[in-house]
């Protein structure tokens, strides 16, 4: 096998892991357009988890057939979801919604569930979740642990239930990495609390069954260096 027929062989084993991402305005060259945009540090943990990253822009539509194409899905984090889709009025401090990307993840999750897509919600994406099974938000959290200061993330212990998947992947005790300032409020339909802050708060939620389903309110993309949720993800995939 000559070393370009090895090199395809080796991209065609590894998982292709879409990542859900922002449809903004950015400054880039002499340019100032609508862009899809995503941290380059979701990226490079898909990579060092073995897998093959590819963004999913808010535009166009998917079914399970096009989702298949997928191996993984991870529903990275972003602007708060409109209340609207859980039927509540907005909050004063929440966000302006981006209903375009709100349609389009939980299209995305719709077709990703049935074709047994293994799927990370990170942040906004375990909210997402949360949403699309029937839950609801706190709309604020009036807590500076969870989010200190706007661009700086805050560092929270989370005790995480020892019969679950996700014990399973990163043990019984963490601290990690957050910046939200809305959480879980009613669970969605079939999930189950897995994760809590010293406060209550709900930091993660997970699928019961062999579906890889797992949602965290933290961003472990953040962590350089602790990346077994992406591990976790890819090795399902």
């Amino acid at each position: 096998m000559s070393a370009r027929d090895s090199h395809d062989a080796d991209l065609r084993s590894r998982p292709l892991i879409g990542i859900s991402c922002y449809l903004e305005q950015a400054r880039f060259g002499v340019w100032d357009v609508p862009a899809a945009l995503l941290a380059r540090t979701y990226l490079d943990c898909v990579v060092a988890a073995g897998g093959l990253p590819v963004l999913v822009p808010p535009v166009g539509g998917w079914d399970a057939v096009d989702v298949s194409r997928l191996d993984g899905l991870v529903l990275a984090g972003g602007p708060d979801i409109d209340p609207a889709c859980y039927h509540q009025h907005p909050h004063p401090e929440t966000g302006p919604p981006r209903p375009e990307r709100d349609l389009a993840e939980l299209r995305l999750l719709d077709a990703a569930l049935p074709a047994g897509v293994p799927v990370l919600g990170v942040c906004r994406g375990m909210q997402l979740i949360n949403v699309a099974c029937g839950g609801s938000l706190h709309q604020h959290l009036d807590s500076p642990a969870h989010r200190p200061t706007p661009g700086v993330f805050g560092r929270v212990a989370v005790k995480v239930a020892p019969d679950s998947r996700l014990a399973g992947i990163i043990g019984e005790q963490v601290t990690v990495s957050c910046h939200h300032h809305q959480g879980i409020d009613r669970l969605g339909d079939g999930l189950v609390p897995v994760g809590w802050a010293p406060d209550g708060t709900v930091e993660a939620v997970e699928l019961p069954g062999d579906d890889f389903l797992v949602g965290v309110q933290w961003h472990p993309e953040e962590d350089t260096v602790d990346r077994r949720l992406f591990q976790a993800l890819v090795a399902a995939a």
